[in-house]
């Protein structure tokens, strides 16, 4: 699994004349057909663009793994249709015997299947706050994060004592997350929002608009960049938690992970409302460079080069070099691990340089970094150090024993320890917490 992959796939079909089934009767179908493993019948449904994206064998081989990892499916549990431009979105939320896991099936106008992906399964067994959690001291309460059209669910959590708390809206890493962050067995944003809370600090996270609303993220898919999945929004959230009143308005804080705060010296600038920015395990490189060491360093892990690891690899750095292309041009696009990302968001991203972004900033910075995070590494947290260790407004701390996740483990870091249940560590919450009441 390398979790900085962006799930952003979309594709059209000219309109037929057949009147298409309901999508909720179509998408529960497919779903029976994909547990059956009756892959040709889902494949004879796709766009053309569909067919490209995922070729003959393609669905029976990702779906083979994925399988053996949730178990026996169990049921449907639910269904919900959203009507997003010309297509139909059916989210479709079954139960497998060891996780939970919502298949996101768009049709376009004719009734043909323009999209299919799964969001990331939620293993069974209830999430349980971590020891350092007081539920008793904060509130809960239900919030939607509104950016012009896009209206995004999200939860506020606002300590009990009396005054105005300072706040932090938290901003997701790559991929379409929850307003938990759920990544494995881990709900790393619903640790940080219960410990802070019960630390004196109000906290919003909210669901990713690639989670909601999936490849219609944006107006136009050709034009998708970084404002659309997370800067636009972000702002929209400090924006909401600066008109409560239990919040001071001076004191709200943006805490990205991962891309979210590679991208936080950009969400802040220009934005004098944000009065600092928190980077857990933020990049400082770009993004074809850290694809490429994590494939190269999840390869390491398996102890011998096989021919497919070696095509992984291969595959990986002819994406990275694509990306790095004087030749890409708005409208062409690139793969990146099955992934075809817009030229628009590449050529964004090639002319954003987070540290000098971050240089530029007068505000208060805490950068955090886990030394055995293999995703972004003691190279990144050295590279901000170097940018901006200069700056007595930055204060810098790294954990040896926690990974990406900021959960402590022992030895290399692997994928496969993102499944097992953990909490965010104690002292990463009390250092933010600590941080943010000195402001």
């Amino acid at each position: 699994m390398t979790t900085i992959l962006l799930a952003f796939l979309t594709a059209l079909w000219g309109s037929q004349s057949q009147t298409p089934p309901a999508p909720e009767s179509q998408a529960r179908a497919i779903v029976a057909a994909l547990v059956a493993g009756d892959f040709a019948k889902i494949e004879s449904q796709y766009t053309d663009a569909m067919k490209q994206a995922l070729p003959p064998g393609a669905l029976a081989t990702g779906w083979k793994g994925a399988a053996a990892q949730l178990g026996a499916f169990e049921s449907v549990a639910s269904a919900q249709t959203q009507h997003i431009g010309a297509n139909q979105v059916v989210l479709v939320n079954c139960r497998f015997a060891n996780a939970d896991l919502t298949f996101r099936i768009v049709f376009d106008d004719s009734g043909r299947l323009a999209g299919f992906a799964s969001l990331q399964p939620i293993p069974r067994g209830a999430w349980s706050p971590p020891e350092y959690a007081d539920v008793t001291s904060f509130d809960e309460r239900p919030v939607t994060v509104r950016t012009g059209r896009w209206e995004l669910p999200g939860f506020v959590t606002i300590p009990k004592s009396a005054g105005r708390h300072p706040a932090v809206v938290l901003v997701h890493g790559s991929g379409p997350n929850d307003a938990d962050e759920t990544i494995g067995g881990n709900k790393v944003f619903k640790d940080l929002a219960y410990g802070l809370a019960s630390r004196g600090v109000a906290v919003l996270r909210y669901e990713k608009r690639t989670h909601k609303y999936g490849a219609a993220s944006a107006d136009d898919a050709a034009t998708f960049t970084v404002r659309d999945e997370s800067i636009d929004d972000a702002r929209s959230a400090v924006a909401l938690l600066a008109a409560m009143p239990d919040v001071d308005s001076s004191r709200i804080f943006v805490a990205g992970h991962s891309e979210g705060a590679y991208l936080a010296p950009r969400i802040a600038a220009g934005h004098p409302e944000i009065a600092g920015i928190i980077l857990l395990a933020g990049n400082a490189r770009p993004l074809e460079d850290l694809v490429v060491e994590q494939v190269r360093y999840e390869a390491g892990l398996a102890g011998s080069m096989t021919p497919a690891i070696q095509k992984a690899i291969d595959d990986t750095e002819a994406s990275a070099k694509a990306m790095r292309s004087p030749e890409l041009k708005p409208g062409m696009t690139v793969n990146l691990l099955g992934a075809n990302l817009p030229a628009s968001y590449v050529l964004d991203l090639r002319a954003y340089h987070p540290t000098d972004v971050a240089a530029a900033l007068t505000i208060p910075m805490l950068i955090l970094q886990g030394a055995r995070d293999y995703q972004v590494t003691m190279t990144d947290f050295g590279l901000w150090r170097q940018a901006l260790g200069g700056k007595s407004t930055v204060t810098f701390k790294s954990y040896p024993a926690l990974n990406h996740l900021f959960i402590a483990g022992t030895g290399p870091s692997r994928p496969a320890e993102y499944n097992a249940a953990g909490h965010v560590d104690a002292g990463v919450v009390r250092d933010i917490a600590d941080w943010c009441k000195s402001r």
